[in-house]
């Protein structure tokens, strides 16, 4: 493209002006335009953009995600069949896609549009529920609701029926998933330098009862029974379909499907390890301060360095 367009995608709910200021400068000092989603249009300075989402990733050198998690799950699904690079500036809690922190924005937007930067593929979960196509980048659950029975469903690898699930839910998942919704129903954490499909039960009562490792060239397919009770259909944390108790979801895996920007993989992949000992191991005081902004743990290096008063 003639001229560098910076498409913006920002939290549904949260408020971004802070984030969108930053960048918001830095593009008007650089000489750069930025646009955002239509449905976005009013939060954002007079002189952005907006399109429909195909259309802003068509038009985008790269997008920033400005939220958490969910919101950078989000920008990875709009580019997908067209991937684009995806900056994600950390609004959320408890992060494991996003790296910068506002702090460090004009910094790494200089990286961005320098092309000062690696790439980190994401697989995704091509679906198809009942007959309609949807991707996830995290994974898709079945998801019994309550006082209505449980989740009952055959599992089938490519095409050869290998069992039932009797459960709370089914969570199928990627690697990048694995530390989401298959973790918390105890399935296993899954190296993202690998590529896998995870499926595990939550809460299961009869059959297949422990999480399922496939390869990425297989398919999987997941059928209710006539005895399961309806379920709702989850896609990133989302709910797809509010309750259904009969049909089969067609599961494969879509290799590169999404691409990440990484600034420092060596200090992302650190402060990764960091968070997910947060689930279940005590950290030290200085493991502590890594997951604090750069700009906070320098503000105590340097108290701490001070001659005492």
């Amino acid at each position: 493209m003639d001229r560098t367009l910076l498409g913006l995608v920002l939290h549904p709910t949260r408020d971004a002006s802070e984030v969108i200021a930053i960048i918001a400068d830095w593009a008007a000092r650089h000489g750069k335009s930025l646009a955002v989603r239509t449905e976005d249009r009013h939060r954002v300075p007079p002189n952005v953009e907006s399109y429909p989402t195909d259309e802003l990733v068509k038009r985008a050198s790269a997008l920033i995600s400005i939220g958490g998690d969910g919101t950078m799950l989000g920008a990875l699904r709009s580019t997908v069949g067209n991937p684009k690079p995806v900056l994600g500036v950390h609004l959320g809690r408890l992060g494991f896609l996003v790296e910068v922190e506002p702090p460090e924005l004009p910094e790494a937007l200089d990286r961005l549009t320098h092309k000062n930067f690696t790439v980190e593929a994401h697989g995704c979960l091509a679906c198809d529920v009942c007959g309609d196509d949807v991707v996830a980048f995290n994974d898709i659950a079945l998801i019994r609701r309550p006082g209505t029975g449980v989740a009952i469903a055959t599992l089938a690898v490519d095409g050869q029926r290998y069992g039932y699930y009797r459960c709370d839910a089914l969570v199928v998942s990627t690697p990048t998933g694995s530390t989401a919704y298959s973790y918390a129903a105890g399935g296993p954490l899954v190296s993202p330098a690998t590529q896998a499909v995870v499926v595990t039960p939550s809460a299961p009562m009869a059959g297949i009862s422990r999480s399922v490792v496939l390869s990425p060239e297989e398919k999987v397919r997941l059928e209710l029974t006539p005895e399961s009770g309806p379920v709702a259909v989850e896609v990133d944390g989302r709910v797809f379909r509010e309750a259904t108790s009969e049909g089969a979801i067609d599961i494969t895996y879509r290799r590169e499907a999404g691409l990440v920007v990484r600034l420092d993989p060596r200090r992302y992949q650190e402060r990764n390890q960091l968070k997910l000992s947060l689930m279940d191991l005590p950290l030290l005081p200085e493991q502590l301060r890594e997951l604090l902004p750069r700009n906070f743990r320098e503000h105590l290096n340097r108290r701490e360095l001070s001659p005492p008063r």
